[in-house]
């Protein structure tokens, strides 16, 4: 979904060694070098202790509310049916990225064949659109049921469900599909070293020696097209969800209704507000150094997975109450 403008010059790579700045010719790479965090390899170490930790908790997490959600037939419910979907595309979105940032952290193991960085890159965006896409389904759900909801049970039925997810995911992956076939059609002659954590789209194309306007439009493009609309589109769901809430009588009433919102609102601040800020640090932050640009990118794939199980847990009574209720019976 983040587009990432490393327009980067080789004063850059200064802290790779200089043997390693090959600049023959070469049209298909068959591998690329990530540097992890370029500037900060001294202290990749110390960083990669808080993000395995992090990691491990959306892992966790994630993993629990599929377990709980699976286990207990009170919650196959539509909003539980997205909060499911919603941890699975955090565990791709994460996994993608994680393992390979912590070999670069932990074993200098740099090198990502341009198969698999083309294969990352696919993951790591279309992962990214569909969980903004579930995002929207969520808004959706809320909105028909505050707004509508002597029509909620007929309106998101098991079918309509299963057909939105399906939208989703077909979105996300189809969308994304001209990133890898862009970038392996580009020649690449000037070097093979990546100044970043992982494949991002535009990491990756700004290293050809070639036009890439297609491969920065079309990024723009399915920017605007699909992050975009799911923008509009909860903006849209929330206004009326919020007109509803207002006009119910009581102040009681009105703060129970939000609350049923509440997690989703967290979820959506996970998501775009990293984004946002990550965002405007790379189109405006000239002075702000590569190496801060370039953690902030890393940590955005870690913030919406780690976070969305925890607000889930707090807001959603239904997986807190089931939660606690595994543990009282190990315990017993």
């Amino acid at each position: 979904m983040q587009e990432t403008p490393l327009c980067l010059t080789v004063g850059h790579f200064l802290p790779y060694s200089m043997s390693d700045l090959n600049t023959a010719n070469f049209t298909s790479p068959s591998t690329f070098i990530l540097l992890g965090i370029p500037g900060l390899e001294a202290a990749q170490i110390w960083i990669s202790i808080p993000f395995c930790a992090t990691y491990s908790i959306a892992v966790l997490g994630n993993f629990t509310i599929l377990l709980i959600v699976k286990r207990e037939p009170s919650l196959h419910g539509p909003m539980h049916y997205f909060l499911c979907m919603l941890a699975v595309t955090d565990l791709v979105m994460s996994t993608s990225t994680l393992p390979k940032m912590l070999s670069i952290f932990w074993f200098s193991s740099r090198e990502i064949s341009f198969s698999a960085c083309l294969t990352q890159m696919y993951f790591i965006h279309s992962f990214a659109g569909m969980e903004s896409g579930i995002l929207v389904a969520m808004a959706l759900d809320r909105y028909v049921a505050i707004c509508h909801p002597l029509r909620y049970s007929m309106t998101l039925t098991n079918s309509m469900v299963a057909k939105i997810i399906l939208a989703v995911v077909l979105g996300g992956a189809i969308l994304v599909l001209p990133y890898p076939f862009l970038a392996r059609h580009w020649p690449y002659c000037r070097t093979s070293i990546i100044p970043h954590s992982y494949c991002g789209h535009i990491a990756v194309v700004k290293l050809a020696c070639a036009d890439i306007s297609i491969s920065s439009y079309y990024g723009l493009f399915d920017l605007f097209s699909e992050i975009g609309m799911d923008v509009f589109f909860i903006a849209v769901s929330y206004t009326l969800i919020l007109r509803a809430i207002f006009r119910l009588p009581t102040k009681d009433a009105r703060l129970k209704t939000f609350g049923t919102c509440i997690s989703h609102i967290c979820a959506i601040s996970a998501l775009y507000i990293p984004d946002f800020f990550s965002s405007l640090l790379f189109r405006f932050g000239h002075n702000v150094p590569l190496h801060f640009l370039v953690l902030i990118a890393s940590v955005y794939q870690l913030v919406p997975p780690c976070a969305t199980p925890h607000y889930l847990w707090l807001r959603t009574k239904e997986i807190r109450g089931r939660l606690l209720q595994l543990f009282t019976h190990k315990e017993s």
